[in-house]
């Protein structure tokens, strides 16, 4: 069981930055491939970036494509998003989830293939 704790969302203006963190409890982070996805109000849930176990993969959406970077420490079981040149577009929840994988080079978009899912945080861009 893995429990996932997202933080540091906020309200920021267009171009500003901002990190979000997932923080991942229980044992063996580094067995799991991370991704964030993201949803606003009257919309699908959409892929926003992955990252594969090892870190050495990442996988992004062309809409963040250049301005968003995932990261991970697997020392500290911790995920993050580097958010930057923000647009009110992002506006959203952003969740994070883990899916357990064996290969350590694979990132995926697919939301189906993830186990287990934050609660997500909110990121608000005003104009």
């Amino acid at each position: 069981q893995v429990q996932l704790i997202e933080s540091g969302g906020g309200l920021v203006q267009a171009g500003d930055s901002l990190r979000v963190s997932c923080a991942a409890s229980g044992r063996a982070f580094s067995s799991y491939a991370m991704g964030w996805f993201r949803q606003a109000p009257g919309k699908e849930r959409e892929f926003v970036a992955a990252i594969s176990r090892s870190g050495g993969s990442t996988l992004y959406a062309d809409s963040v494509k250049g301005r968003f970077t995932i990261s991970r420490d697997n020392a500290k079981n911790t995920v993050y998003l580097q958010m930057n040149s923000l647009k009110p577009k992002d506006t959203a929840v952003y969740c994070c989830a883990a899916a357990l994988l064996l290969s350590p080079d694979l990132a995926i978009d697919v939301p189906r293939q993830y186990n287990y899912w934050g609660q997500g945080t909110q990121v608000t861009v005003s104009s």
